[in-house]
């Protein structure tokens, strides 16, 4: 509705590498901070896993609680394993420009689709 816009200026040089580059980002910053919240809200609604989260020391999943206090509740080598999947998730897909992936298709379609037309719109 708006068109295109940008107020601070980043595409002044029109260099459209460096656009195509921060669209790309754009949508997976979007879709990380869409998971966030969802990881945020849903163990507020449906609870948490039984069992333990580190049983070496008696630590169970409803020991941890949500939002930034988990950051100093979960230990090393959870958080070992968490950056290390997604060290996996961001090299285990080519997502150079032009590919599906930079625009954003990484082949799950239950959120896109198998119509061109209708996964560029949902895309």
């Amino acid at each position: 509705p708006l068109g295109f816009w940008d107020p601070i200026g980043y595409t002044a040089d029109g260099n459209v590498e460096n656009f195509k580059r921060r669209r790309q980002t754009e949508l997976k910053h979007g879709r990380i901070s869409m998971l966030a919240t969802m990881g945020y809200i849903t163990p507020e609604l449906t609870g948490k896993f039984p069992g333990y989260l580190s049983p070496s020391m008696g630590l169970k999943f409803a020991d941890i609680p949500n939002g930034l206090g988990a950051l100093s509740k979960v230990p090393a080598l959870g958080w070992a394993q968490i950056i290390g999947y997604m060290s996996f998730c961001e090299i285990s897909q080519d997502q150079s420009p032009g590919t599906p992936a930079a625009a954003g298709d990484f082949g799950f379609k239950v959120l896109t689709s198998s119509d061109p037309a209708e996964k560029q719109k949902k895309l």
